[in-house]
């Protein structure tokens, strides 16, 4: 995928912007490689605590939430947070009951979440923690490049008090992070939700001319315009292309300025997670070994690459249900919440130890 010589040329100085007639795979690794080299300087905490973002039923985003909502719980308590490895790791936590796990998506919150959380909390105890960088967590400390390992182990912290075997959701990024959870610790789940994960290290390495590869370009080609604004410092002009790729055209301009502003602030944040999920190790025949019960939502109109990656997980792992919401899109969870809900409920109910009981004699 890339070239050891484009590295060098670049390494001597050349400008990396020659790189945009070069291939999306090409432009993406050239354009990691700058945005990685100046990034030791221009990182910051204010750079990733942008206020989490809540997309509307129009498919454009409201205004980014005050810092002070941010630091809130859906009841109003503050969230409870843990120190792993340096970097202060916030979650909101509430119910009872057997432990479920909700993982966001890129450029967003644990505040996604909050309706689902109020539909679960009676019956099962509802983690949903900040990944790095996003709301109240902290960046990975030291690691200019972090990846599905550092989330994993981010959500391991988060699971500490929970030792019995729990219920993973996620979506678009959480998603990827919890399959590579799956991947690592099968054993610890009672039933796996993904929705869209945007796992296109899946799609990586498939043979020139088949629609996976296609796909893969596609993504890389996303990916390459978003690392380039934010090694430039231009994160509206990157992150534009991001939301209208997964929202729709149009979807940018019709976010107030605000929003806009917020959202900017996260291109240093949402090119890491590119970086991430596209060069995971984790691939698609590892998925066999995850023999849990898992269900896959996917919109009927969200862009190729992720429903494409949800048909394939759906294929290789042992015990999936793959459900296609139609009229939805990528950001399905905050567009269709009643049916995405209901879908997760009704997953959770089938998979918890009190359903799954023998009647006594």
């Amino acid at each position: 995928m890339f070239r050891f010589g484009k590295l060098l040329s670049l390494a001597s100085g050349r400008e990396w912007r020659s790189t945009l007639t070069a291939s999306p795979e090409d432009r993406f690794s050239a354009s990691q490689f700058s945005f990685r080299r100046g990034w030791g300087a221009a990182r910051n905490a204010d750079t990733f605590r942008a206020s989490a973002i809540i997309c509307s039923m129009t498919w454009a985003y409201r205004a980014a939430m005050s810092s002070t909502a941010s630091t809130t719980s859906a009841h109003g308590a503050a969230m409870p947070s843990i120190d792993v490895d340096d970097a202060r790791v916030a979650y909101a936590a509430a119910g009872s009951g057997e432990t479920v796990l909700l993982l966001h998506s890129s450029a967003s919150s644990s505040a996604q979440w909050r309706p689902l959380a109020e539909v679960l909390q009676p019956r099962w105890r509802v983690l949903a923690p900040d990944l790095h960088g996003y709301g109240q967590t902290d960046p990975r400390p030291g690691s200019a490049s972090p990846g599905f390992a550092d989330a994993v182990a981010l959500a391991d912290a988060v699971l500490a008090e929970s030792p019995e075997p729990i219920h993973l959701v996620g979506h678009s990024y959480g998603a990827a992070v919890a399959l590579r959870f799956a991947a690592d610790w099968p054993e610890r789940l009672r039933s796996l939700t993904l929705i869209e994960p945007v796992a296109f290290h899946l799609l990586c390495g498939a043979p020139e001319g088949t629609a996976e590869h296609g796909l893969y370009r596609e993504v890389a080609a996303l990916a390459a315009d978003v690392t380039e604004s934010a090694a430039d410092g231009d994160g509206r002009r990157g992150m534009a292309r991001f939301i209208d790729y997964w929202n729709g055209a149009g979807s940018w301009m019709r976010m107030r300025p605000e929003a806009q502003s917020a959202l900017a602030r996260q291109a240093p944040r949402v090119a890491l997670d590119f970086r991430a999920a596209m060069t995971d190790p984790t691939r698609l025949r590892a998925l066999r070994w995850i023999a849990v019960p898992t269900l896959i939502l996917r919109g009927s109109t969200s862009p190729r690459p992720t429903r494409r990656i949800a048909a394939l997980a759906a294929q290789v792992l042992p015990k999936a249900r793959l459900n296609t919401i139609e009229g939805a899109g990528h950001m399905l969870p905050l567009t269709h919440p009643a049916v995405v809900n209901a879908a997760i409920t009704d997953h959770l109910s089938r998979n918890t130890a009190a359903r799954r009981r023998p009647a006594a004699a």
